[in-house]
């Protein structure tokens, strides 16, 4: 078991439940998604990306796209076996909690645990840091985002105890934070007509008038401008 997975899970909140081994039942909402996700978004973003000024550019493009046909398309269809629509079903627990951002940051670093040197030195991943040194002999944790090695906070029985300061840096990153490349399979081919665009007119149609989420949650928001 990932230990980094388990303390997401924990600092929002969520039980991780496994499928029985044997019975793949368990896994099969999941997989389907991404099937359909692969087999009705995927397709359109490739068939964009062989056309002149169709490609798509940006990750903020692709989120856009993306929100407008799981909104417009996948939300609104009925489901085979519940017989409503996903939104619809998704609904009847409202209202959800939501988590703060910094909540989120938190949960999704990584951490682990040194017993600080004499001279207030901890050491991870081949790289050297500075600590308080009143820290010198006890357990600490150190918090850290996997991608960036420079920076790690510092906890003692949970609570803060400052920043691990670099003194010796060889690794600017976690090895096990390397992004993969899994093989692909095969998609359908595109439909030839610009769907993706047409389902971002509709959604911004309908979002029109409506509250703004992202924008009140990432001040630096700007929306892309639209053709």
């Amino acid at each position: 078991m990932d230990a980094w997975l388990l303390r997401a899970c924990a600092k929002l909140g969520i039980k991780l439940v496994h499928s029985t081994p044997g019975r793949p039942q368990g896994r099969g909402k999941i997989e389907r998604f991404f099937r359909t996700v692969e087999q009705e978004f995927c397709v359109e973003i490739a068939g964009r990306d062989g056309e002149p000024g169709r490609a798509v550019t940006s990750l903020a493009e692709m989120n856009r796209l993306f929100t407008a046909w799981v909104e417009q398309v996948y939300h609104q269809r009925l489901h085979s076996e519940t017989g409503h629509p996903p939104l619809q079903r998704w609904m009847t627990g409202a209202p959800f909690p939501l988590p703060a951002p910094a909540v989120l940051a938190e949960a999704f670093r990584w951490s682990e645990h040194r017993t600080v040197s004499k001279t207030a030195l901890v050491s991870l991943q081949g790289n050297r840091y500075q600590v308080d040194p009143g820290l010198a002999g006890r357990k600490a944790e150190l918090v850290f985002d996997p991608f960036d090695l420079t920076s790690l906070a510092v906890r003692v029985d949970g609570r803060d105890a400052g920043k691990a300061l670099p003194y010796q840096i060889s690794r600017h990153s976690h090895p096990k934070a390397r992004p993969e490349a899994p093989g692909q399979p095969a998609l359908p081919a595109a439909t030839g007509i610009d769907y993706l665009a047409l389902l971002d007119t509709a959604h911004a149609q309908s979002l029109a008038g409506r509250v703004n989420y992202a924008a009140l949650t990432d001040p630096g928001h700007e929306q892309e401008p639209r053709p």
